[in-house]
């Protein structure tokens, strides 16, 4: 099975149009792989679904790299039992 980083950058990469390769851990969405607010909530969204979870979305759209997404995720599906 993926690894949570693994399936962020899969879903980074559907979203934004980016290849997987490109997407690192440090990358910040904006600056480096070009997210605009529209597609940082289709993002949020994204992630919900490929995770089965809930998130806040104002907390969620305070994430800004790749590496924290991977921990803000792994936080909310410690939190509701998804992991």
């Amino acid at each position: 099975m993926a690894t949570v980083e693994e399936r962020v950058k899969q879903v980074a990469s559907s979203v934004l149009n980016v290849p997987e390769e490109d997407i690192t851990a440090e990358a910040d969405f904006a600056a480096d792989l070009g997210a605009e607010s529209i597609q940082s909530v289709e993002l949020v969204a994204a992630f919900e679904e490929e995770f089965d979870i809930d998130m806040d979305e104002d907390e969620a759209l305070q994430v800004q790299t790749v590496g924290a997404a991977v921990e803000f995720i792994s936080n909310a599906m410690k939190a509701q039992g998804k992991l």
